[in-house]
């Protein structure tokens, strides 16, 4: 169990879980009386996505699973297994990518606590691409008998790449055959134990060019290592025609080895002793093999070429037990000897419980799953493995300032149960600005997720309004269908021209088109702008007709008619004739209707309209009528004229 920074041994702990982390805090020791500490410490349960360059690989990793997704399943097996093993390759680039990068940044890094965290997290990915580099091999490219040793040494190979530095250091000094690592490198740890026996015999030759006297010795050598016969899967050499040629090249090499021909050169005898897959010889260089597994390949190779892939567990468990002899295995040769034993439930059950993050487990079981080999398994809690370990990655990716987006795609895959993660995850993205918002919405969109729609909406609507941005908070209430808010907004808007005489956003609300009749204020707000518009194109009657529909239809509410009714003097006193009798007389109804509510509510000691003075009041009632007077005289004389 590891100790938090900042907390103090022996100290009680209280803490808070998070959607990604935990707050832990000292809290208050009642039997000693002292005060606790004042500081919350943030714990992070998966650091590796604040690191930038392991960002890198979550974002790449990302746009090889959504490609894989798109491979049908009813294509025929054969042709889908290319594609897999090609996908599988384009991940493994990508830890070595960032490997790279994680290796120069190590380098480069000033802190010494940056650059060990940086080589902590380049040891991790090489334990990962190992792992991954294995199971590619065994499940997913399914290598048979006599291919299978050319994968698993191609394996090793790829793996240790510190053969080919240290052979590059010998033959760049200024006499290779006498350098102090010469033999290590030819002998023993690059060559002849990868089974790269072209590359050992051109090293051989400079050594015998050094020896005249012994080169008949070297010759028989090179000689054995040119015979060695490997398996080429394209030929036309059967399996069984190998093996037999396999073996008469091994036992020409027992041959020679008991008729001493070697037996004055110490150095070509081991070389031959490791070619017959001498047990005790190989393990006397357990320190240049390095690990079980590379112990493992090379033994294959110069004992069991043929290897079958179920006969792999027995010499797997074997190899590992006489190289590590009484020593306890680490996990990670624990997961490879899962890998070797073809139990891939044990191999994803370890690395979850070794690794730091679900990245690896979960994209691993998702390309296991596609290569339909995790079919038999599922939870006893509702959903399989692949779909329960994608969940959890991308439950972790979401509590990410950015990553969050790359989940969404990984929750759209979980047909059980990723849109129930989803609704839930998205409600907890801090909507921090209004494009990150408008991001949110699309996905909320995009899935049909109503609810979620309409909470983000609301939520920007209520930000907008307390930042007095009326415009932006209709905008938002509109798009959320939400009728009560953008009837609140509108009044707000209405309140505003009471109070200033203009419009602000005259943009939004000349454009609301038939988002109007979300509600009726808001229905009022676009028509009474548009009342405006036409008084200002000078379209008189029509500004006229509208004013008094909006009365009349009861659309503008009662409070706003005095408003609307000071909008019209300016109608009412122009000199050709613009409201008709019928229509005046349903303005002087309006006014007196308007007039007997304010008389009730004065009774009532209500006060509706606060910005009004009382004699400011019946001052406009006055000038009102008397507009209106004149306008009904105006119009009865015009309108008697016209039927004469």
């Amino acid at each position: 169990m590891q100790n938090i920074s900042g907390i103090r041994p022996g100290k009680r702990m209280g803490f808070a879980w998070g959607p990604g982390d935990i707050l832990v805090y000292e809290t208050q020791n009642k039997a000693s009386g002292r005060r606790s500490c004042a500081f919350i410490h943030v714990v992070r349960k998966d650091e590796d996505i604040y690191s930038p360059i392991l960002r890198k690989l979550f974002n790449e990793s990302h746009h090889i699973f959504v490609g894989l997704q798109t491979i049908k399943d009813d294509l025929p097996s054969k042709s889908k297994k290319p594609q897999f093993v090609s996908i599988s390759r384009n991940y493994r680039s990508v830890i070595r990518a960032c490997m790279e990068e994680l290796q120069q940044a190590a380098v480069s890094a000033n802190d010494t606590d940056m650059a060990t965290q940086y080589g902590n997290q380049v040891s991790i990915l090489l334990a990962i691409e190992l792992i991954w580099n294995l199971c590619e091999v065994l499940f997913i490219d399914a290598a048979p008998a006599g291919s299978l040793l050319l994968h698993l040494l191609d394996w090793v190979r790829l793996h240790k790449s510190d053969v080919d530095e240290k052979a590059k250091g010998v033959l760049q000094s200024d006499s290779p055959a006498e350098h102090r690592d010469y033999w290590d490198v030819v002998c023993v740890l690059s060559y002849v134990l990868q089974g790269r026996l072209e590359d050992t015999r051109k090293m051989l030759m400079k050594q015998a060019m050094l020896q005249p006297a012994a080169k008949s010795m070297y010759k028989l050598m090179d000689s054995l290592l040119s015979k060695m016969p490997f398996y080429n899967p394209g030929g036309t050499q059967t399996l069984t025609e190998f093996d037999v040629k396999w073996r008469n090249w091994h036992e020409e090499v027992d041959r020679y080895l008991k008729d001493n021909s070697f037996a004055s050169n110490q150095h070509l005898e081991v070389i031959c002793k490791i070619l017959l897959g001498d047990e005790d010889v190989l393990l006397e260089h357990k320190e240049l093999l390095s690990t079980w597994y590379y112990f493992l390949i090379t033994r294959l190779l110069y004992c069991h070429p043929t290897v079958k892939p179920t006969e792999l567990h027995y010499y797997a468990q074997s190899s590992m037990m006489m190289f590590l002899d009484s020593g306890v295995p680490e996990p990670l040769d624990s997961i490879l000897l899962a890998a070797f034993e073809f139990d891939i439930h044990q191999v994803i059950k370890d690395c979850s419980i070794a690794l730091n993050n679900w990245w690896f487990v979960a994209h691993l079981t998702d390309l296991l799953d596609h290569c339909k080999l995790l079919q038999s398994h599922n939870l006893h809690f509702g959903s399989n493995l692949r779909e329960f370990l994608l969940l959890e990655y991308a439950s972790g990716l979401f509590t990410h300032h950015s990553l969050w987006q790359c989940a969404v795609d990984y929750f759209d895959h979980c047909p059980e149960f990723g849109r129930v993660y989803l609704e839930l995850q998205i409600e907890r993205v801090p909507l921090d600005t209004e494009r990150k918002a408008l991001k949110v919405l699309r996905i909320c969109e995009e899935r049909q997720m109503s609810e979620q729609v309409r909470s983000i909406c609301k939520i920007m609507a209520m930000r907008a309004v307390r930042n007095n941005r009326l415009g932006s908070a209709l905008s938002w209430s509109i798009r959320a269908k939400d009728a009560a808010f953008a009837t609140l907004i509108s009044e707000r808007f209405l309140q505003d021209y009471c109070a200033k005489g203009t419009f602000s956003d005259l943009d939004l609300i000349d454009n609301l088109g038939s988002t109007m009749l979300l509600s009726d204020r808001l229905t009022f707000l676009g028509k009474y702008r548009e009342f405006h518009k036409l008084y200002g194109e000078k379209c008189f009657s029509d500004a006229a007709k509208l004013l008094l529909s909006l009365m009349t239809a009861k659309i503008a509410p009662q409070s706003f008619w005095m408003t609307l009714l000071t909008d019209a003097l300016p109608l009412l006193e122009q000199k050709e004739v613009i409201f008709s009798a019928e229509q005046t007389y349903e303005l002087m109804y309006c006014l007196e209707e308007l007039t007997s509510s304010l008389i009730t509510a004065a009774s009532g000691s209500v006060i509706i309209y606060c910005r009004f003075h009382e004699d400011v009041e019946v001052t406009k009632v006055e000038m009102l009528r008397l507009a209106l007077a004149r306008n009904l005289a105006s119009a009865i004389v015009k309108e008697g004229t016209m039927q004469t």
